[in-house]
This record gives C-alpha cells, structure tokens and sequence, in this order.
C-alpha cells in the first residue's frame, strides 16, 4: 500500500479541498449563465456567450494575470475586498478555488445547457397550465430534469480543478503547504534534479484520483438518469 509523504498528503488535500469550493463556485453561476444563454434572447447574448467561453481559448497564464489585476491585495476587486471584509484571494488557496472554478466555468455552462436545451419544454407549459408559478415550475420540473447536465457539470469542473495549473500558479504562486496543488507539486518535482521517484508517484496519486473521481461521478450520474426516467414513466402511466 502507498504511504503518502507530508507533502504528497498536503498536496491532496489542497487539491481535494481546491476542486470542491470550485464545484460550490461553478454549479449555481453555471446554472443561471446556462438558463440566461439557452432560455434568454437579448441584444449582445453572442458577447455574454464568448465571454464565459474565453478560458478555454485564452492561455492559463493570461486568466491567472487577469485574476491577479482585479483579485490582487491592489487590485481593482481585492482591494475593495480587503478593506472592507477582510478577504485575501491571491497567493491563498481560496485563490486557488476561484482559479480553478474561472477555468471550468465554460464546462459546466455548456454541460448544463446542453441539457437545458434538450429538455421537453412541454413539460413546464403544462405545469404552468395547471396554475404552477415560476419557482414551482423551476424547482420541480426544470430543476429536476437537468439534474444530468448539473452533474456532468460538476465532474467537469472537478475534473478541471484537479488538473489547473498556469492560472493556479500565476494568481496564487508554488507555496508548499498553502498553495501547492497536485500538478503543482508535480511541477515542482519535476524542477529537481536527480531522483525522479517523487514525480512518479505524484503522477500516480493524480491519476487513482481522477480516476476514483470519474467512476464514482458515473455511478451517480447513472442513478440518477435511472430516477428520473422511473420516475416520468409513472407519471406518464397515471396520466393514461
């Protein structure tokens, strides 16, 4: 059995924690960015869609920059930030969190609108024909039959948080023990001459856990498409 080292342990643990907050960031702004692009028609919608879409075309270093202009201690955001509530985001790993959810932000839009806009609309008007205000509707039509694409979001953004690494390092920097993801860590090591034995492993314990992550986020997804098509086949057989 693999014993993992202090730094190893540390690095998992930051970047377990670091993929979870950006999971927490990603899903509800993923959610009403998805519902404004695949519901809503308005003048610059083309603009509101390249924008949440440029991390995937832009370098990561460039995002990282960029976070660090406007969430830095003198930045235009992270400044206001620190003088009023107290809340430091760069060279942190909440900085780390936000990074990471910046780049699979575009995943986990484009995940849910997928399902968004594969949806039966039908469904809703008929709720809304039996007297069901918006929220109802939302909560418990919408809501529950784009549950697949909130979770494919989900292990996106995940996935995407477990392996960031040019925006990481340009907003928060390598700091070991505070900042020091998996692949940064990585990174590191690879700096090393000499013994590559850290590296390996390291590469080894990214990969067994993106991997459990994959199969378990499966496992779940598959439960819960089963659920839900349990559940309109009974409400199509009470229909009839």
């Amino acid at each position: 059995m693999l014993t993992l080292t202090p730094t190893e342990t540390d690095a998992l643990l930051l970047s377990l924690r670091v993929g979870f907050w950006s999971v927490v960031i990603c899903l509800p702004l993923g959610l009403c960015l998805a519902l404004v692009l695949a519901r809503c028609r308005f003048p610059g919608k083309w603009l509101l869609d390249g924008i949440v879409h440029l991390p995937l075309v832009l370098p990561p270093v460039v995002i990282g920059y960029v976070l660090l202009v406007l969430l830095g201690r003198r930045g235009l955001v992270g400044a206001w930030l620190h003088e009023t509530f107290d809340i430091t985001l760069a060279f942190t790993w909440k900085g780390a969190a936000v990074a990471a959810a910046v780049m699979a932000l575009p995943l986990t839009v484009r995940a849910i609108r997928l399902s968004l806009e594969q949806m039966d609309r039908g469904l809703e008007d008929a709720a809304r024909t039996l007297g069901a205000g918006e929220l109802k509707v939302f909560l418990t039509i919408t809501l529950p039959l784009c549950l697949p694409g909130l979770i494919t979001g989900a292990i996106l953004a995940f996935a995407r948080s477990l392996g960031e690494f040019g925006a990481t390092i340009t907003f928060v920097s390598n700091i070991p023990g505070a900042t020091q993801t998996l692949p940064l860590a990585l990174f590191a090591e690879t700096q090393v001459p000499g013994d590559a034995t850290p590296a390996i492993r390291l590469t080894i314990i990214s990969i067994v856990v993106a991997l459990s992550a994959l199969i378990a986020s499966e496992f779940i997804a598959r439960r819960v498409a089963a659920r839900i098509g349990a559940g309109i086949g009974a409400r199509d057989g009470g229909a009839r």
